[in-house]
């Protein structure tokens, strides 16, 4: 394989050509290529062939809502072609990298689908980036063009990018949603008349990057290709029941998997509905967009569906419309599963998924207790999923172990980067996926008899305790059920005796519980002595990832750095 020079301060300055990129990318097996294919899996279309399709199959339809914007599928299609033909004056071509940073807004859309029929790749950076991953993504793809915004939320990502220009040679184009100024504007590469833009690709080619959670470290590269991904949204649109009349609100980043894909933005388009954009996930803005446009479905992760609870009794909204709440990206525990029903008036629909590949979701029509206790099946017949131990062998259903799966849209292995520092090209991926092609997920669980999954944790959130084991969300999931506790995320606490302790830090509802209370009330719903946590602190939010999942990583960082070596605050 090729080496390219690089370290973590030094940038490559030869852009990758688009075959050392395929190389970095491992491909699925001959057998399984021809297996998925066989099964139907993978079909011949790229999604700038979808568009077009789309185009021609729904035209006048309205395709895509942003404040007073809105777009048929017509327009949209011209509009992909017009920034297509700008994007290819500006030197774009097959196979460049280019990294979108976009809020939510219809510029991602449309950037997406004209890089896909162009045969460049996104790589899709979250808002919440800075410097040293935007940096990163830059530097490990070789991109040659960044796309941002001006300013977003008080934060300048045009003084972010000149600093990134200047670190990575290979970067030669900037294009900014805004003022051109030193980059160029994207509105000044729309160009409204010339010839439709041919699609470039094939469907096997790699279509994209998404980033891997990045709650353990810096985000991965994860490769995705037209066909593997056109299944699972084929597949979503299924699960999800998406049809012509699906109004989908986007109200999580729509960079990440699960508001792209499950069924999100890419899926709800491929099924003929209508998508509404919305700039941020707070309840105001999203439900007086749920009323104007009589949303149906939208997709939240577990403490954005918490706050939209709690708002949901004191709303002024008409929500009547809203059919299917999908809360994934991490554990909806069940006491917070029970409230939405009441709340918001809609049916709950878990997903719980990775930008790796699988997805499962409970179904629409299960039964209310099995959607409220469990994170949902596999969605395709031929995902192959197993609960191993921690010598890979198969656990028995009801056990608890570690996931691993393949199948037609889980990847094979993440982009192999340059080698940085002591660690040589591809360990990574020779940790995540077994001799045989399994993604080891870092997820513990436990299958039921008929294959429904209940996540009991990362393999990180567990807590050894002096030997015992404690599984994080089981005692979130117990601490959520008193009165005046919002949210709660628990995590180890280093100990010099036993090695670790048990803390937990919540988020008020009302009055601020005193820790002991805390901990009675645990000890007195039956939970192990060894399982009570023996510091509770009290926040008014949590820190969070890009996607707006609670970072452990940050809270475990907060402990260490003020907290573990003083004297638990709950007691014993």
């Amino acid at each position: 394989m090729t080496n390219p020079t690089s370290s973590s301060t030094t940038a490559p300055t030869r852009r990758a050509t688009l075959d050392d990129i395929i190389e970095r990318c491992p491909d699925y097996p001959l057998e399984r290529q021809r297996l998925y294919r066989d099964q139907g899996c993978w079909i011949d279309e790229t999604f700038g062939a979808m568009l077009r399709r789309l185009s021609a199959e729904h035209g006048p339809r309205e395709a895509l809502v942003e404040g007073n914007l809105r777009l048929s599928y017509t327009e949209l299609d011209q509009r992909v072609d017009g920034l297509a033909r700008g994007l290819r004056r500006l030197g774009i071509e097959r196979g460049d990298r280019v990294v979108i940073q976009l809020p939510n807004r219809h510029e991602f859309v449309v950037a997406c689908f004209a890089l896909f029929r162009l045969g460049a790749l996104p790589v899709f950076a979250l808002p919440a980036h800075r410097r040293f991953e935007v940096e990163h993504f830059c530097r490990a793809a070789t991109a040659k063009a960044l796309l941002i915004c001006d300013k977003d939320a008080g934060f300048d990502y045009r003084a972010m990018a000149r600093d990134v220009r200047l670190t990575v040679p290979t970067l030669k184009q900037v294009i900014v949603c805004g003022e051109a100024q030193e980059f160029t504007a994207f509105d000044d590469l729309l160009e409204h008349e010339g010839e439709p833009v041919e699609d470039v690709p094939s469907a096997h080619d790699l279509a994209f990057f998404q980033l891997s959670g990045g709650t353990t470290g810096v985000p991965k590269l994860i490769p995705r290709r037209h066909d593997d991904y056109h299944y699972s949204l084929r597949e979503s649109n299924r699960a999800c029941a998406v049809t012509l009349d699906t109004v989908y609100l986007v109200a999580l980043p729509i960079a990440h998997n699960f508001p792209m894909s499950s069924p999100g933005f890419l899926g709800v388009l491929l099924g003929g509905g209508r998508l509404v954009i919305a700039p941020r996930p707070s309840p105001d803005e999203c439900f007086a967009l749920i009323e104007r446009e009589r949303v149906t479905m939208t997709s939240l992760v577990p403490p954005l569906a918490m706050l939209w609870l709690d708002s949901a009794p004191h709303a002024q909204a008409d929500l009547s419309s809203l059919d299917i709440l999908q809360v994934g990206g991490a554990k909806l525990v069940s006491e917070a599963a029970r409230r939405v029903a009441p709340a918001l008036g809609c049916r709950l629909q878990q997903v719980f998924g990775m930008a790796e590949g699988l997805v499962n979701y409970t179904g629409l029509d299960d039964p209310i207790e099995l959607i409220n206790t469990t994170q949902g099946q596999p969605m395709s017949e031929l995902d192959e999923v197993l609960v191993v131990d921690d010598d890979d062998q198969p656990i028995p259903p009801g056990g608890v172990g570690h996931l691993i799966t393949r199948g037609p849209y889980t990847i094979p292995g993440y982009f192999v980067a340059p080698a940085e520092g002591d660690e040589p090209e591809g360990a990574h991926n020779q940790r995540a996926f077994t001799h045989d092609g399994f993604y080891r997920t870092g997820d513990r669980v436990q299958m039921t008899p008929d294959g429904y999954l209940i996540v009991e944790g990362r393999d990180k959130d567990q807590i050894n305790r002096g030997g015992e084991k404690v599984a994080a969300e089981e005692v979130e999931n117990q601490l959520l059920a008193h009165d005046n506790v919002h949210d709660v995320a628990v995590v180890a606490m280093p100990d010099p005796y036993l090695g670790e302790r048990v803390c937990a830090f919540v988020v008020p509802r009302g009055e601020t519980p005193k820790p002991m209370v805390l901990a009675r009330f645990l000890r007195d719903r039956g939970l192990a002595h060894y399982k009570v946590p023996e510091r509770f602190e009290f926040l008014e939010a949590f820190p969070q990832t890009g996607v707006g999942k609670i970072s452990k990583k940050a809270l475990r960082q907060t402990l260490k750095a003020h907290w573990f070596a003083s004297e638990p605050a709950a007691g014993e």
